[in-house]
């Protein structure tokens, strides 16, 4: 008997040129990801009638929702599409803008060692997670939402698969951090969190989704330092709004990039619990900022 295994497990996606279908002779590219939860669920319908045995004789399965997280450690070049399409926005001239252009996928499982692969239509990239700490590789998550799912044992016909990026995972050893437009080097952790508030729309005579509906594009995110004074604290007290830029640099030299133009604290508080350093955590939010016409700004530079 063969058990699955994640070292065995790929995934892939492929473009959609009508939602929810996938293309005819698709081209696969594959997702580096360090894990994935993206599957199929379905609410369940419990008939109310009473007898007078007790017994429960109706039971049915209702909406379907084909949701789930893609984790990743980032790379450069290596999850560029996916990048664009939550942001809902395109690569011009190695820069990214937050926008309005929605994408969806067919995202495949394949369980290799046990010649299963699991597919998932219409994947819309709701949202993206990424956190940078000391000491550690760059790592994030992708929110998918998605409309249909269908098991197999044999690959889709005529589907081809690309290879890998190899590009090594960045790491928080190299890059730089600015805030308000100076370098900063106390920073401990960085959390960068992208929400477009998709929500599944559900219809009478159908258990599938619509193409899901979509919120504001909202950029949030904390960054953590050590309490040396109150010039980051004064900002949230005084509603002062700033900036902040990261640079993420891997050994080969490729960097990202990641501009917020125009962010506001929500909060800071030195707090203590020891003996030890002294730790501020500021929440922030990122807004329009309309002098750049932008609220992120993602640039990929080439080593």
């Amino acid at each position: 008997m063969t058990i699955a295994t994640g070292s065995r497990h790929n995934l892939s996606y492929v473009l959609e040129t009508t939602f929810g279908t996938t293309p005819t002779n698709p081209s696969f590219t594959p997702i580096r990801h360090t894990g994935t939860t993206l599957g199929l669920s379905k609410d369940s319908i419990e008939s109310e009638e009473l007898r007078e045995d007790r017994q429960v004789a109706h039971y049915r399965h209702g909406n379907k929702s084909v949701t789930g997280d893609v984790n990743f450690e980032l790379s450069y070049g290596g999850l560029d599409d996916l990048l664009q399409a939550t942001l809902c926005g395109t690569w011009a001239t190695n820069v990214l803008l937050a926008g309005t252009t929605r994408r969806s996928f067919t995202v495949e499982r394949h369980h290799q060692d046990i010649g299963k692969f699991l597919r998932s239509t219409g994947c819309q990239f709701n949202t993206m997670s990424l956190s940078v700490a000391p000491n550690s590789m760059v790592t994030g998550s992708f929110g998918v939402i998605g409309s249909g799912f269908s098991s197999s044992g044999t690959a889709l016909t005529n589907a081809t698969y690309s290879a890998e990026s190899t590009t090594a995972p960045f790491d928080s050893f190299t890059g730089a951090i600015t805030e308000g437009g100076s370098a900063i080097a106390i920073i401990t952790a960085l959390e960068l969190n992208i929400d477009n508030g998709m929500e599944a729309l559900y219809v009478v005579g159908s258990s599938d989704t619509l193409l899901p509906s979509i919120g504001k594009s909202m950029v949030t995110g904390s960054v953590t330092a050590y309490f040396e004074n109150t010039t980051l604290m004064d900002k949230f007290v005084n509603e002062t709004t700033s900036a902040l830029q990261f640079t993420l640099t891997d050994a080969a030299g490729n960097d990202y990039i990641v501009l917020l133009p125009k962010v506001k604290y929500n909060s800071g508080n030195p707090e203590v619990s020891g003996p030890g350093a002294i730790t501020l955590t500021l929440d922030f939010v990122s807004l329009f900022n309309s002098a750049s016409d932008k609220q992120i700004k993602i640039t990929r530079v080439p080593a």
